[in-house]
């Protein structure tokens, strides 16, 4: 799906020619002209990307470490490897989360054969004693593990907001540490990508086999699994989920998850996204020094998919659970990173953006349904505009839907005012803003473009390529492409879901927790003299501007960086 003869989309990317490579001591970097950000875009010899835009609006760092695999990297046999990574990623490594790693290892490995063993075997009696000769052998391993270690060393460097999501896409790995702690959070996440352990493994699952039971009973998980297996019958996006299935993870292989974990988790397949209060000269040569041994992987191929096809009539599903009925409809386009994606995100806010769309008026305000919403979702491989909506009392599902189709009518008809159009830009530009000022989002920026394969100078331009749309582009848009024999809806009807079977969990001892034990990696961490972090104070005579106005008005000001 590309455009066709958009005028003021084929601009295209005049500022891509505008990339320049500037050396910076010993390394090249990539800037783009007029970045909000002053990004620096770094590549490592062994192919690691490094993002960087420096905030001294406090003395902190996000730093944001995003791997380009998701759960559409599972082996369709075994899914729900890429999200259970991501939980045994925080057990530490041959350094911390131990006691003792050569003794702990033995043990280890016999726990990741009897897996395979278990894995192949169908008797419930069998499988029952093999778990329990796991159970048994990871009992004594845990006397030796140090479970937690990776959340107390970020502690002791006064990290904020430990955490890491996977998705479709990307597994991020998330961090805001104080700017005087940069040597030990790359020391720590060095050793930590390069020698992962994946101890304590089925104490982890039995948490991953809690988050399945807890995703099968909320409707909207089931609705939205329900909607992308209609728009993606080719794509692992709609043959399979992020958290997988239940024979999968009841089925585990530590070989297939330390496989999986050598082939992704590599330099060439990973960028490491900051901003803060930082020197990127000192920032480079540190994680050059700690990530620049990383191995790449030489032969590292991303999977691919074949297209899907296009979608020339409605389809439908029924999914039942004990919330409120609704309906959950979408459209597909392609991915987060296309020049589609960006109209979307237009047309989104045309339709509903909290006051004035026409969602907003014709059918919340007016009350119309109980509630409506409309708006783009975007991945890296494809995207979709969705619509929602709640009927009132007495009111049909299908009823809904012919008001929310109405809607999109409208659209395609052009029956919007010019100004809505202008306002929707502006609002787009505040919320750019204001996401500038935040190290958080500056960072997601970063991982965004990097996980959707995007140049940076389309993302410095895309604001710029939004606000050029006009009304006839949005109107020839939805006439291609929100058509109202293209797209796929759920109905979300009251009742028992007779297809909810919970996760049962084997037996488990509880493991040891040695709450008091040590490695001695973290008491190097903790002994490890960093230089303080000093006050800085406003000089009002410096900081602050002073004029005179008509009338002898004194005026103090200060200028909007």
């Amino acid at each position: 799906m590309k455009f066709k003869s958009f005028a003021s989309l084929l601009l295209a990317v005049v500022a891509c020619a505008m990339i320049c490579s500037c050396n910076s001591a010993k390394y090249k970097y990539e800037t783009v002209a007029n970045d909000p950000l002053n990004a620096k875009i770094y590549t490592l010899p062994n192919g690691l990307k490094v993002y960087m835009t420096v905030n001294k609006e406090q003395p902190r760092i996000q730093a944001n470490i995003a791997v380009r695999t998701g759960g559409k990297n599972d082996p369709h046999e075994t899914t729900g490897l890429a999200h259970y990574l991501e939980h045994l990623m925080f057990k530490g490594t041959q350094s911390f989360g131990t006691q003792d790693y050569e003794a702990e290892k033995v043990l280890l490995d016999q726990i990741t054969d009897l897996f395979e063993v278990y894995r192949t075997k169908t008797d419930d009696a069998e499988r029952k004693a093999i778990y329990h000769q796991i159970d048994s052998i990871s009992y004594e391993a845990s006397k030796i593990a140090i479970p937690n270690e990776y959340d107390k060393l970020m502690s002791i460097i006064g990290s904020n907001g430990t955490n890491a999501y996977t998705s479709e896409d990307v597994t991020c790995y998330v961090e805001d540490i104080p700017s005087n702690q940069i040597e030990n959070w790359a020391k720590v996440q060095a050793d930590r990508f390069k020698n992962a352990v994946f101890r304590l493994f089925h104490t982890e699952l039995e948490a991953v086999y809690e988050e399945k039971n807890m995703s099968m009973a909320r409707d909207a998980e089931k609705e939205y699994e329900a909607l992308m297996e209609m728009l993606f019958k080719i794509h692992p996006y709609g043959t399979q989920t992020v958290i997988g299935t239940q024979d999968h993870l009841k089925n585990p292989s530590i070989i297939n998850i330390r496989n999986y974990f050598n082939t992704y988790y590599r330099p060439n397949n990973v960028a490491i996204c900051l901003s803060g209060d930082f020197d990127p000269d000192n920032m480079i040569d540190i994680i050059t020094k700690y990530f620049g041994d990383w191995a790449k992987n030489e032969t590292l191929q991303l999977p691919t998919f074949e297209a899907e096809q296009p979608i020339t009539q409605p389809e439908k599903r029924e999914v039942l659970g004990l919330e409120a009925e609704n309906i959950m409809m979408a459209w597909r386009f392609p991915g987060e990173g296309s020049r589609e994606y960006e109209v979307l995100e237009v047309i989104g806010s045309i339709m509903n953006n909290g006051s004035a769309g026409l969602v907003d008026l014709d059918l919340n305000q007016a009350q119309k349904v109980l509630g409506a919403y409309m708006g783009a979702n975007g991945m890296a491989d494809y995207s979709m505009f969705i619509a929602q909506g709640m009927p009132l009392p007495g009111q049909s599902l299908d009823e809904v839907r012919e008001l929310i189709l109405a809607e999109v009518a409208k659209l395609r008809a052009g029956e919007f005012d010019e100004t809505l159009l202008e306002s929707v830009k502006t609002d787009m530009k505040l919320d750019m803003e204001r996401a500038l000022e935040n190290n958080r989002s500056r960072a997601t920026i970063f991982v965004n473009s990097f996980i959707d394969g995007q140049k940076w100078c389309d993302v410095v331009e895309s604001i710029n390529r939004k606000c050029a749309l006009t009304k006839e582009d949005i109107v020839k848009f939805a006439n291609e492409y929100l058509k109202d024999d293209n797209y796929v809806y759920v109905y979300k009807l009251q009742g028992t879901d007779p297809n909810i079977k919970r996760i049962e969990k084997p037996a488990i001892t509880p493991v040891e927790s040695n709450r008091d034990a040590e490695s001695e990696y973290l008491k190097a961490i903790r002994a490890t003299e960093v230089k303080p972090i000093e006050p800085v104070f406003v000089d009002y005579d410096k900081s602050v501007q002073k004029l005179t106005a008509d009338k002898e008005v004194p005026v103090v000001y200060v200028k909007n960086e």
